[in-house]
Order: C-alpha cells, then sequence, then structure tokens
C-alpha cells in the first residue's frame, strides 16, 4: 500500500471535515431550546402534556451527545492532518484505505485492525 500523501489528505478530508463540524455546530445551537428544562407547572400544562415535552427533551439531549462525540472524532481527526498523523493506522502504523476514510474521515485503525 502507498503512503498516504500529507498535502492532499489535509486538503480533501480537512475541508469534509471542518463541513461537517460547522453543520453539527449549527444543529446544536438550533437545538438548544429543545435540551432546555421542562416547566412542571401543572396548572399550564396536562400531565401528559408534560411528560410529551420531557420524553422530547430526553430524546433531543441523547441526539446532543451523539453530536458531542462527533464533534469530539471530527476534532481529533482534525488534530491527525495538522500533525500528519491522519490516513494511518493507530494500531499497526499502516496506511488507512481511501475508501474507509471516504466513509469516515475520523476513523483511526485500518480494517484488519478494526475487526
Amino acid at each position: 500500500m502507498t503512503e498516504p500523501d500529507p498535502i492532499a489528505l489535509r486538503a480533501r478530508y480537512g475541508t469534509l471535515l471542518r463541513a461537517e463540524l460547522a453543520e453539527l455546530q449549527q444543529r446544536s445551537r438550533d437545538t438548544g431550546a429543545a435540551r432546555a428544562p421542562v416547566m412542571l407547572d401543572q396548572q399550564s400544562v396536562g400531565r401528559v402534556s408534560r411528560m410529551d415535552a420531557l420524553q422530547h427533551q430526553a430524546m433531543a439531549q441523547g441526539q446532543q451527545a451523539r453530536r458531542d462525540a462527533r464533534i469530539k472524532a471530527i476534532h481529533a481527526a482534525l488534530q491527525r492532518l495538522e500533525e500528519e498523523d491522519f490516513g494511518w493506522c493507530d494500531e499497526c502504523g499502516e496506511p488507512i484505505a481511501a475508501k474507509r476514510l471516504d466513509l469516515d474521515p475520523t476513523v483511526m485503525r485500518c480494517i484488519d485492525c478494526a475487526r
């Protein structure tokens, strides 16, 4: 397998990773209200409506947790790009296949080590 070209990797995947990061950060800002505490005033909202609001809040918090994990993975991939470690398997040190990086540029292991 040939060695990854750091300049080509930085240009190709850096753009993709930064675009995804910006989109995730925007979604986080847009959904902030959905994760806010639910008011438990029985005078203004019925019990079923409160339960529904709590369920929506929990789902929004779960989505945010997944977004936060992805944002963390993207930051790590961008750091690897800067340090020219991107595209190399963390476990065996061999290059990660371009097709694998195309599917998910945040992967840190080649297909053999990921099994």
